[in-house]
C-alpha cells in the first residue's frame, strides 16, 4: 500500500481535485438489495467440475460459495436441463418423455445442495432454455401448450424439494426467447395452486420489453416478481422504474475471467445500480469449467476444467464479487447517496439498517473494464481525492475496516482484496487518494476474509491414454467422466437383458428433437479428449437399437462444438443398421470419404476402430479393415466423440483412446 500510495503521489503531480460525497441515510433509504450471483448452466458451463477429485472439488466450492471466503455468493441460478445444446453443451431434462420422471440427471441437483451446504440462505433460481420434443408437442413453441409447459416446470420445483430438500426461490420463463403474457399467467396459477405461492417468477430474461406490457396488463403484473434482463450495460427503462418491481441484470458478465474480465465485473457491480437501479446481478457464467476450445471458453469467475489433473485457477473476478457479497447480504438497503465519481468510477453504499455500512468504490477505465457485450461507451478515469461525509445513523462513526484491489496492468503485479489497516474518520469524514483500476469496499464489518487453500496441483492435458468400460452400478452422476454432450443425451444405462461383457454401458436417450434453443445437430454427439489431438488410435463397442434406420459413429479430429456443433468437420466414422458404412469429413455426412457394405445391422454389438495418422485415416470392424487410407485434408486436430445417426436409442462401450 505503501509503493501505491507514492505512485499516486506521483501521478497527482499533475493535478489531482479533491471531490466530497455524502452518505446520509437521513434523507431515507433506496432499493433492497437482492444479492450477487453467478449461473450453472446456459449450456453445461460447470460440466467438468463433477469430475473433480477431493479435496480439490470441495476447494473450487468454497470459493466460490462459502460465505466469507472467497466469492460468497448470495445467489446460484442454474439451467432446467432440456436435452439441447445451450452453448457449450446439453443438460438433461428431469422428463425425457411425458410418461416418466428422474430427478437424479446430471449435476445441477448436486451443485445446489453443495452451494446450500455452504450457505443455507443462498437463493436459488431455475431457468430453463430448451425443452424435451414432447412439451412442444411436435412444434418449436411450448407457449402452444401453456399448462403442459407449466406443468413440466412445477415438476421440476417438485422434484427438488422431494428429492434433494431444496427449496427453489424463483423460476424462469424461458431463456432470451419471446415471453408470452398467457404462458405467464398459467405459470403462476399453476404454482400457487399446488402451494408454490413463494415462489417468484422471474421475466423475461431477455430486454426490458415485458415492463411495458406488465403497466398495461395488472394480470401480468401481478405475476412477475422481478424483471429480470440479460447485458443491459448497466441502464433500464423508465417502464421498468414504473413498475416499482425488483429489476435484475439476471445474466450478466459473459467475460473471459483475465483482469479485463475482472474489470468489466468489478464495474457493472456498482454502475447496475448507480446507473439503472437493478439489485442484483448474475454472472454467465458461474465457472469455466468445460473445454476450453468450446464457446466462450475461459469464461466465468473462476477456470477449473481440468478434473484429470485437479488444476484450478482462482480468477481476479472472485475477488472482485469478495468486495460486495462478503460485506453485504440480501436484505440490507442502498443508501439513495450512491452515484458516479466526478473523475470517473462509482460508488454504492448500503446498510443492514442496524448501525452497519458498507461502501464499495470502483475506478475501473474504459479499456480495462469492457464486457463483452454490449459495447461500452468511452468514458475518462483520472486518479483523484474522494472526501466522503458521513451523516445520518453514521455520523458517529470513528474508524472503519479497508479491503483494497489494484488490477495493474503495467507491472501485471495485481493487489487483489487485501486487507488494509482501518481508516479513521475525523469529524464524520473520511479521505481516499483514489487511483485507477482500483477497488476499494470501506465497512463497519470486520468478517471479510481471503481464503486460502493450498495451490492446485500443476496443469496438464488430458491422458493420452484414456479408457472407459462404465461399470458402475449406481453412479453418482448420469454422465461418464469427461464425455461432453453436445447434441442429445448420453447415460450410464444398466442393460438387463445383457449380463456379460455390456451389462453396464453408455447410452444415447433422446429419441425426438427437442425445443431448442441454439442449432442442435441433426445427429447425436459427445465429444472427449484433448484438442489438440492430432493422430491418435480410438475404439469402442457400438450397438445400434434402430432398424433399418439407425447408425452410430465414432470420430476423431472433431474441431466444433457449441453452437457450432452443426458444423463440426472431423474423420466420422459410420456403420448403419441396413448393413452399409460411411466415412465422412463433416457431422452431417456430405463430404464422403469413403463408403461400402459393411454386413452390420441392429441388436448386434461391433467394435469400431478409427486411426488416424497424418493425411490418412483408416477404419477397423471387429479388429478387421474394412477401409483403408482415407484422405483427410482437414482438420488438423480436435476432440474424439462418439454419436449416433439421428435422435435414436443406441448403447457404447470398452470406449479407449489412445494419442501419440
Amino acid at each position: 500500500m505503501l509503493t501505491h500510495h507514492l505512485l499516486f503521489t506521483v501521478s497527482c503531480l499533475l493535478g489531482c481535485s479533491a471531490e466530497s460525497y455524502v452518505i446520509d441515510d437521513r434523507i431515507g433509504l433506496g432499493r433492497e438489495f437482492d444479492g450477487i450471483g453467478g449461473l450453472s448452466g446456459g449450456g453445461a458451463t460447470s460440466r467438468l467440475l463433477v469430475n473433480y477429485e477431493e479435496p480439490y472439488r470441495s476447494h473450487i466450492l468454497d470459493f466460490l460459495f462459502k460465505p466469507n471466503f472467497g466469492a460468497s455468493l448470495h445467489i446460484l441460478k442454474v439451467e432446467i436441463g432440456g436435452d439441447a445444446q445451450t452453448t457449450d453443451g446439453t443438460e438433461p431434462s428431469h422428463m425425457h418423455s411425458k410418461d416418466e420422471g428422474n430427478f437424479f440427471r446430471g449435476y445441477e441437483w448436486w451443485l445446489m445442495k453443495e452451494a446450500k451446504k455452504r450457505n443455507p440462505n443462498i437463493k436459488l433460481i431455475g431457468l430453463p432454455w430448451a425443452f424435451p420434443g414432447w412439451v412442444g408437442e411436435g412444434t418449436q413453441w411450448p407457449y402452444f401448450f401453456p399448462n403442459v409447459t407449466a406443468d413440466y416446470v412445477v415438476t421440476w420445483i417438485y422434484g427438488a424439494k422431494q428429492h434433494h430438500n431444496l427449496e427453489i426461490d424463483y423460476i424462469g420463463i424461458w431463456n432470451e426467447r419471446k415471453y408470452d403474457p398467457v404462458y405467464i399467467k398459467v405459470l403462476r396459477d399453476t404454482l400457487d395452486r399446488v402451494g408454490y405461492t413463494n415462489v417468484g417468477i422471474i421475466a423475461a430474461d431477455g430486454d426490458w420489453s415485458i415492463a411495458a406490457a406488465m403497466l398495461e396488463d395488472p394480470y401480468l403484473n401481478d405475476a412477475v416478481e422481478v424483471i429480470g434482463v440479460h447485458y443491459p450495460g448497466t441502464k433500464t427503462v423508465k417502464e421498468a422504474l414504473l413498475t416499482e418491481k425488483k429489476l435484475w441484470s439476471s445474466e450478466d458478465y459473459s467475460t473471459f475471467n483475465d483482469d479485463i474480465g475482472a474489470g468489466c465485473w468489478a464495474r457493472i457491480l456498482n454502475q447496475n445500480y448507480v446507473n439503472g437501479r437493478m439489485t442484483s446481478t448474475i454472472s454467465w457464467n458461474l465457472i469455466a469449467s468445460y473445454y476450453e476450445n468450446l464457446s466462450f471458453g475461459g469464461d466465468g469467475l473462476m477456470t477449473a476444467d481440468e478434473p484429470w489433473s485437479g488444476h484450478y485457477v482462482v480468477e481476479s473476478p472472485i475477488w472482485m464479487t469478495a468486495h460486495t457479497t462478503q460485506f453485504t447480504q440480501p436484505g440490507w438497503f442502498y443508501l439513495q447517496t450512491v452515484g458516479n465519481l466526478t473523475h470517473g468510477g462509482s460508488y454504492v453504499a448500503l446498510t443492514d439498517r442496524k448501525g452497519n455500512l458498507t461502501v464499495v468504490i470502483q475506478t475501473m477505465t474504459h479499456n480495462h473494464s469492457q464486457c463483452i457485450r454490449p459495447p461500452l461507451p468511452h468514458f475518462d478515469v483520472s486518479p483523484q481525492i474522494a472526501t466522503f461525509q458521513l451523516k445520518g445513523s453514521f455520523a458517529h462513526l470513528t474508524d472503519l475496516q479497508v479491503w483494497y484491489s489494484k488490477l495493474d496492468f503495467e507491472t501485471k503485479k495485481d493487489t487483489l482484496f487485501q486487507r488494509s489497516s482501518p481508516i479513521k474518520v475525523y469529524n464524520g469524514s473520511f479521505t481516499l487518494k483514489l487511483d485507477v483500476d482500483e477497488v476499494y469496499t470501506i465497512t463497519t464489518l470486520n468478517t471479510g476474509q481471503k481464503g486460502t487453500y493450498p495451490e492446485s496441483p500443476k496443469s496438464r492435458p488430458f491422458p493420452k491414454n484414456y479408457s472407459d468400460d462404465f461399470t458402475i452400478d449406481n453412479p453418482p452422476f448420469s454422465e461418464a467422466p469427461y464425455f461432453a454432450d453436445q447434441t442429445g443425451v448420453f447415460e450410464y444405462f444398466r442393460n438387463s437383458t445383457d449380463n456379460g461383457s455390456h451389462a453396464f454401458t453408455l447410452r444415447q436417450v433422446v429419441t425426438e428433437q427437442p425445443v431448442t434453443w441454439a442449432r442442435d445437430a441433426d445427429q447425436t454427439i459427445s465429444i472427449i479428449g484433448d484438442y489438440s489431438w492430432t493422430d491418435l488410435n480410438v475404439s469402442c463397442d457400438v450397438l445400434i437399437e434402430t432398424p433399418v434406420t439407425g447408425g452410430v459413429f465414432l470420430a476423431a479430429r472433431v474441431d466444433q462444438g457449441g453452437e457450432s456443433v452443426r458444423e463440426a468437420k472431423g474423420v466420422f466414422y459410420w456403420i448403419y443398421a441396413n448393413g452399409t458404412y460411411k466415412v465422412t469429413n463433416d457431422i452431417g455426412g456430405q463430404r464422403v470419404l469413403a463408403e461400402g457394405l459393411s454386413g452390420t445391422r441392429e441388436g448386434v454389438w461391433y467394435t469400431l476402430t478409427l486411426r488416424v495418422k497424418g493425411y490418412f485415416a483408416t477404419g477397423m470392424l471387429d479388429g478387421y479393415p474394412l477401409w483403408k487410407n482415407a484422405v483427410v485434408l482437414e482438420p488438423k486436430n480436435g476432440w474424439t466423440a462418439l454419436g449416433t445417426l439421428s435422435f435414436e436409442y443406441a448403447q457404447f462401450d470398452h470406449f479407449e483412446v489412445h494419442a501419440e
